[in-house]
């Protein structure tokens, strides 16, 4: 836990550094959900809680230390009783996809369940004697990221089992813009349950209210939730996660390339795992080197033990110096494809789940432009943007 605590240290100063020399970050900073201990504390007071949460459910102290929820409900004598994890676990630096083992957090001895691989929902027996879940995790805004997924097994069996939610909220980083395809139904799956773009543009809370607002949950059953919002919040403005939200999205540029690279994971290009620069970078051994100069060997690391084309020289582009985006972006995605060794191998079966439909990968073998698909998006998106008004919090 020492080296849990330092390393969060470290982190910290590092988003200090960041906050000082970048000057489109708001220089009133958000005050989190998770600091508005006055509206949800006497919602937990003489109850039995459980906690969702990962490394990322910390707030700063008086010390400018940081503190976790979990430590924090504790010092307030609230009864938690056990923790829930979702993908890369508790502590947040296991692989995308690896199957997280139920443990005991070394700290404070509280039983860690984990909500990945064959338990994505908590059990009824798992909630018994569980009067509120507080839900606390920092999300990245892209429908392919699984924490909005956990969210919704998480009110479904607070539903089912007559549990109240209380979501603790927190800042989208890609909340200024909403873009993308809409899920079709028939593709639904863990990267994507809903009818939603690829770039949502909600926090956690608003889309736990569009949760239960939409009758997402089975039989349209609605989660008894409460949601405690930010104060001194605009989407407009830029938010540097103090603690990276997972171990391949390293930082804000990472964080703001992700919707738009993620689409690699679905190919056979590799998009930074394994090296220093997570979805920073793309390339395979399969693209043409005078076209793409980039090199890199992904490697074995934290987070990514076994990246695609392991210990093989891939050719591609750096993108760390690419312009901020607003906009899912596909040229990357498209130019991979068009100069790709073997198309027919380009695209795998994973694609069509992150995209929500099978026509996007259609229309890139049918050799349309970015624009021409991009069109075809905006109708979808008007409905959306229509469709979510009743469960916003924050203004753009």
């Amino acid at each position: 836990m020492k080296t849990f605590y330092l390393w969060f240290k470290n982190t910290f100063l590092f988003f200090l550094l960041a906050c000082i020399s970048c000057n489109s970050v708001s220089q009133n900073s958000p005050k989190l959900g998770i600091e508005q201990t006055k509206a949800y504390l006497p919602l937990l007071k003489d109850k039995k809680v459980a906690v969702v949460g990962n490394q990322t459910s910390v707030v700063l102290n008086k010390n400018g230390e940081f503190v976790h929820l979990v430590d924090t409900l504790l010092a307030s004598q609230i009864s938690v009783s056990k923790v829930f994890a979702p993908e890369h676990g508790f502590r947040g630096k296991a692989d995308a996809g690896e199957s997280i083992t139920d443990g005991i957090d070394s700290k404070t001895g509280l039983p860690i369940i984990s909500l990945y691989g064959n338990n994505k929902k908590p059990t009824p027996v798992q909630l018994q004697n569980i009067d509120v879940l507080v839900f606390d995790i920092q999300d990245v805004g892209a429908r392919f990221y699984t924490y909005i997924s956990t969210l919704h097994y998480v009110m479904e069996a607070c539903a089912e089992n007559n549990v109240d939610v209380v979501v603790l909220d927190r800042p989208n980083p890609n909340g200024n813009y909403i873009d993308g395809p809409i899920l079709e139904p028939e593709f639904s799956s863990f990267v994507g349950m809903h009818p939603i773009p690829v770039v949502h543009g909600l926090s956690m809370g608003e889309y736990a209210r569009m949760i239960n607002g939409e009758g997402f949950l089975k039989n349209k059953m609605q989660a008894k939730l409460w949601v405690i919002s930010m104060k001194n919040y605009n989407k407009e403005d830029t938010y540097q996660l103090p603690i990276k939200p997972s171990p391949n999205l390293p930082n804000a540029k990472s964080i703001n390339l992700y919707p738009s690279l993620c689409f690699f994971e679905g190919t056979n290009v590799n998009a930074g795992r394994g090296t220093d620069l997570q979805f920073q970078v793309f390339g395979s051994p399969y693209l043409d080197a005078a076209i793409f100069p980039f090199e890199y060997t992904p490697q074995s690391t934290e987070g990514a033990k076994s990246p695609k084309h392991l210990g093989k020289l891939c050719y591609g582009e750096k993108l760390t110096d690419a312009k901020n985006l607003n906009r899912l972006e596909l040229k990357w995605l498209i130019k991979a494809y068009q100069n790709t060794a073997n198309k027919e191998k380009f695209f795998n079966n994973f694609f069509n789940k992150l995209a929500g439909n099978a026509t996007l990968q259609e229309a890139i073998q049918a050799g349309k432009s970015a624009e021409e698909i991009r069109a075809t998006w905006q109708e979808g998106l008007a409905k959306y943007r229509k469709q979510i008004e009743p469960y916003l919090l924050y203004s753009n």
